[in-house]
């Protein structure tokens, strides 16, 4: 039997087998690992693409937007070059954080996002940028094309929870975030992790 492309016969790895987006780096694919009612880490098993328990969240903190990858993103030395700080890249896909009016309840989902900003983040040494977007065709925020079309409470809770969600009491903060930036410089970071993406596992 023949099918017509693209037609998956099993069902394609995430990361791997799922395209960048219809126009990266402006308007890409996000696979959604982590919905906004979540209180545990979920994670895409590298190895099989299914999703695995990280970690439940050790405080309070409730991501407050759709968080997930961009497909055929890898996070290595020319993410790292375009940071203020980090030495090296953290080797995993690019994290995108998706704001949508509507709640969205379920992840493993993939949607289109418009890329308008992101956090330079510092995980230890690691390149761990968050890139900012919005849900493509979103009654509310579908006409934001950088991040000063977002309202600063949204930015600020997540760069609060992403400040947070790691932390430990009584130990020192090893995640910092360096800076925000505006949707060019986002776009500068989606590329290089494209870029990054081909070196190390080609097309």
């Amino acid at each position: 039997m023949k099918f017509p492309p693209p037609f998956y016969r099993w069902r394609p790895h995430p990361w791997h087998g799922l395209d960048a987006g219809k126009d990266p780096p402006r308007v890409v694919h996000a696979y959604i690992e982590i919905t906004p009612f979540d209180v545990i880490k979920y994670e895409v098993d590298k190895t099989t693409g299914y999703m695995r328990v990280d970690r439940p969240q050790r405080s309070s903190s409730q991501p407050p937007a759709l968080y997930g990858f961009i497909p055929r993103t890898y996070c290595d030395s020319r993410v790292a070059a375009l940071s203020l700080k980090s030495e090296r890249g953290d080797g995993d896909p690019l994290d995108i954080c998706v704001i949508s009016e509507r709640p969205i309840n379920r992840a493993e989902v993939i949607l289109n996002a418009r890329v308008v900003g992101g956090f330079d983040v510092d995980d230890n040494g690691e390149a761990d940028d968050k890139i900012i977007a919005v849900l493509e065709n979103d009654m509310v925020y579908g006409a934001a094309q950088d991040i000063n079309d977002i309202p600063p409470v949204i930015i600020e809770r997540l760069s609060h929870y992403f400040s947070t969600y790691k932390l430990v009491p009584g130990e020192a903060a090893k995640l910092t975030i360096q800076r925000t930036y505006d949707a060019a410089h986002a776009m500068q970071v989606v590329e290089a992790a494209l870029k990054d993406y081909y070196e190390e596992y080609g097309q």
